[in-house]
Formats: structure tokens, C-alpha cells, sequence
């Protein structure tokens, strides 16, 4: 069966893998849970989400990946800024690949499909508005 979109054909753990790319570029550092203490406080945080954290006068951004990369990232507000806009510049991209081409090919036989004028298209397909 083909895939309708690419996000629908990668596997939850492509996905977190693609987010994670698009959190380093943005800015945001891994930090690896390579000793026991911060493997058990990772294990505290809520997988694959993000967490503001307040430092003072600025916020720091959490992502939490205890599968892929068994790791937090960590970002500031540019960091944050520059991922959410990546993530809306990807999501109009992902619209504009799904908007619908206009097909004109003189050959294809659109009756052979049931319309274009033919019969099998009635009130049960919208009542003929084409």
C-alpha cells in the first residue's frame, strides 16, 4: 500500500530521529544520561515532549529522548524560536507537496473513470456540480 505522506511511511522513531536533527540545528545541545544519575532523572521527564525550565531572567528549553538518543536537549528561546519556525516553514511545505496538481493529459479518459459526463455520477456524487 503506498504511503500518503512521508511522515505517514517513517517509523515513530525516524520521526523523533528527524526532530532531533531539527533541534541541533536550531541550537539545542545533546546531553547524553551517561551516568546513573542522569539516566534515573531522565527516566523523571516526560519522553519526547518539550519543558520550559526558568533560570533567572531567561528559559531554557528540555526535550527529552530517553529511547532514541537516551538524552536531553537543551535550548534557550532562540534555540526554541528558531525550531518552531523551522517546524512551520516544514508544515507549509508539507501542504504544498499535498496541494493537488492540475491534470491535463488530452489522452487520459476521464468517462472510462466514471465521469467527464459519463453516467455512474449522479446526486450520490454531489449532485453534478462539476
Amino acid at each position: 500500500m503506498a504511503c500518503l505522506s512521508l511522515a505517514g511511511c517513517e517509523s515513530v522513531r525516524d520521526q523523533i530521529a528527524d526532530r532531533e536533527n531539527s533541534l541541533a540545528a536550531a541550537g539545542f545541545v545533546a546531553r547524553p544520561a551517561n551516568t546513573p544519575e542522569r539516566q534515573e532523572m531522565l527516566q523523571k521527564l516526560p519522553p519526547n515532549r518539550f519543558l520550559q525550565k526558568p533560570f533567572g531572567d531567561h528559559v531554557l528549553y528540555i526535550y527529552s529522548d530517553p529511547k532514541v538518543c537516551n538524552c536531553i536537549y537543551v535550548g534557550n528561546q532562540a534555540a526554541y524560536g528558531r525550531y518552531q519556525s523551522y517546524v512551520q516553514a516544514q508544515n507549509l511545505a508539507d501542504q504544498q507537496q499535498m496541494t493537488a496538481d492540475m491534470y491535463e493529459d488530452a489522452s487520459w479518459n476521464w468517462g472510462m473513470w466514471g465521469w467527464g459526463g459519463g453516467p455512474g455520477w449522479g446526486p450520490g456524487w454531489g449532485g453534478g456540480w462539476w
